[in-house]
This record gives C-alpha cells, structure tokens and sequence, in this order.
C-alpha cells in the first residue's frame, strides 16, 4: 500500500507525465527533454531522478551523452496494470494544446537528429546507406561558398543560428531582432563562433532600424508569421533592399496549431502559397516564386520558401 501510494503521488504531476510520454517514443538526453517539454533544466533534472528512482525511467550512457528512455518493465503488463493506465492518459491528453506543442518539438527534435551524424545510428535497418560526415549544415556551408560576398540583413533573427551561418560566407550581415535577451543570446553565440561582421540591432520588422537601400539580401526565415502587419513588413525589406536586391522567405503553410500563439507568439497560422505570392506582389517584388520547402509524415507544420527579386532602377533614356 504504501509502494503504491507513492507511485501514484509521483504521477500526479502533469510535468512528470509529459516527460514520461515523450520518453515513451524514443530516448532524449536532458538538453533535448528541456527544449522539448519547455521547462528548466533543473526541474528536468529532478524529475528525471524522480522516475529513474521508482523505476520508470532508466539512463543509458552513449559516448559522452546520458540519454533517457522509457524503462521496458513499465511495458511488461505481467508487472502490473500501469502501462494500460499510462496509455489511456497519453491518448486522452493527445489533443490538448500543452502536448500538441510537446509533439511538434519533440518532431522538430527527432528532425534535427536525421541531420547530424553525431545522433545517427549504425543501425541501417531502415535500408538506407550510413554515411559519415553527410549533414545538411555542411551543405548549406558549401552552398553558400558559391555566392559572392553580399551584404544581408536577417530579420527577426532569433537566437542567431542563421545570421551566424550566412556570416560565414556574407561580407557582412545586419541582424534584427525585437528581444533584447534574444539578441544577447545571438550576441554571445557569435562571439563564440569567433565572427566580426555582424551588426545587431534592436527594431520591429514593420520599421527596421536599417538604411534604404542598403542590403543585398534579406531573409526572413520563420519570422513574417510574428508579424503583426505582414504587408508592412515586406514592404520595408524591400525599402533596405538595393535595386536587384533579393528577399528570401522561409515560413509555414496554413495550420490549425492554434496552441503556438500562446506558447510562442505566433501571430499567423502560416500562410497559403497565393497569400504569400500576393503580398510580394504587392510590395513591389517581381520573379516572385513560391514554392513547398520541407513536409514529414504526421508533421502539422509544412515549410514554405518564398524569393522575390526588387526592381531594379531603370536608366535615363
């Protein structure tokens, strides 16, 4: 009785369940589960010890990683009748919105990991070939060796990890950001990264903090749909652009996530490939092209990728 009382009293926490459910679809080490379940690390930390503790949880070591999974006696219902209890939750809790948003980053995680050999098994059950040293952070590396050195501006830049790969090849990139402890993040990634030619400013997509005329390139990856006025905000990168300048979009589709206005201050449900055309269109852009960038199975968020070209200035007859 009072093996059981314990149990139950270490289950009646929403956050305990959470990760639970998560660690039930695959292993995570503690970095992943913070960015997964949106919550500090210590608090993982602690509940993850929790759980290994009474059992539900076990820790496997490897290399330098501690990864965390599901413990298989939780699924031996011959040990008792928790898993079916646990099940039945996982599925009554699947349509609220505080899991919705677990599940998109947990899929956003997995995804991260197909990309990066270091979490890639040598398991090739799947049939496909195991190469080492193929990532896609190498090829967009390589790609942009291509380009010419350009002056770009990356809008809504985030925590920086874009502005720091275009510096690499960039001569030089403005990044603009609305947070101030999201652009000292950026701030100290690059400086880690050891990169001089970027400039930070602080600004508003609707009323960037930058020159007419100024830039190359702009990007907007994953940041129109937090913009209040998305007309407005074309328009002014079209007005930082030179003439023959180039705007590059990455941005969603249509999705009924509603949970991501809440959780991350999302301002639109993505947009549809005429909407966006048309907005272009709107600003003054022309070989405006729209196109599918990225969908996985069972994924809400399909990437949309967006290019339009401004005018360049006629000469004097």
């Amino acid at each position: 009785m009072e093996q059981a009382s314990a149990l139950y009293r270490l289950l009646g926490d929403e956050a305990r369940l959470r990760l639970l459910r998560v660690l039930a679809q695959d292993r995570f080490n503690v970095k992943e589960l913070t960015g997964i379940l949106g919550l500090a690390q210590s608090g993982v930390s602690r509940h993850l010890g929790l759980l290994k503790d009474a059992g539900l949880v076990v820790e496997e070591r490897d290399g330098s990683f501690s990864f965390y999974r599901l413990a298989p006696s939780v699924r031996d219902e011959r040990k008792g009748a928790l898993w079916p209890v646990l099940q039945a939750q996982f599925v009554e809790a699947a349509g609220s919105a505080l899991v919705k948003a677990d599940e998109a980053r947990l899929q956003e995680v997995l995804r991260l990991r197909r990309e990066n050999f270091e979490h890639v098994s040598a398991d090739t059950r799947d049939g496909r070939q195991l190469v080492p040293g193929r990532s896609w952070a190498a090829w967009s590396r390589a790609l942009g060796l291509l380009l010419p050195p350009l002056d770009v501006a990356d809008l809504g830049c985030g925590e920086g990890y874009l502005t720091v790969e275009t510096a690499r090849w960039a001569r030089r990139v403005a990044a603009v950001d609305r947070s101030t402890g999201v652009l000292d993040r950026a701030k100290a990634l690059a400086a880690r990264k050891r990169l001089t030619n970027i400039t930070w400013k602080k600004g508003e997509l609707e009323k960037l903090p930058l020159e007419s005329g100024s830039m190359d390139v702009a990007l907007l990856s994953q940041a129109l749909h937090h913009a209040a006025q998305p007309a407005a905000a074309l328009a002014e990168a079209a007005r930082i652009l030179k003439p023959g300048g180039r705007l590059l979009i990455l941005d969603l589709r249509p999705h009924d996530e509603t949970w991501v206005r809440e959780k991350l201050g999302d301002q639109w449900f993505g947009f549809s490939d005429d909407h966006l055309s048309g907005l272009l269109t709107r600003a003054g852009f022309t070989d405006v092209r729209v196109a599918l960038g990225a969908r996985r199975t069972h994924d809400p968020f399909a990437v949309l990728l967006a290019i339009g070209t401004k005018p360049a200035k006629r000469g004097r007859k």
